[in-house]
């Protein structure tokens, strides 16, 4: 399954998660960002490649459906509720995200 992680600036939140579900259980991961100055900045390409999206707030899924309106084709869009206040790697951001993902994907234990 491809997976894709959307937070603001593709630095901590989302990279995290695409470096820790990556190759899990055969899952092709990859990260982007929604704002300007994101280190990947998510593109068309990006949604069409996903087979499941997760956003880290409300302010991306409203986002992305803002830009990419009509471009989901029933894909799930899951917010996963994770506010920005952790840094790349933090172990907390590392348990709330195998917590949260696992709701809807076999994770990392």
């Amino acid at each position: 399954m491809k997976l894709l992680f959307i937070c603001s600036r593709n630095k901590w939140r989302s990279l995290t998660a695409e470096k820790i579900f990556d190759g899990y259980n055969g899952h092709e991961v990859r990260s982007a960002g929604t704002e300007e100055g994101a280190r990947i900045k998510v593109t068309e390409g990006h949604i069409g490649w996903s087979d499941m999206i997760f956003v880290m707030e409300k302010k991306h899924t409203r986002r992305l459906k803002e830009k990419f309106a009509g471009q989901f084709n029933g894909k799930p869009l899951i917010c996963l509720d994770i506010p920005d206040d952790y840094r790349f790697m933090d172990e907390e951001l590392i348990e709330t995200l195998k917590s949260r993902v696992s709701d809807y994907i076999e994770g990392p234990g």
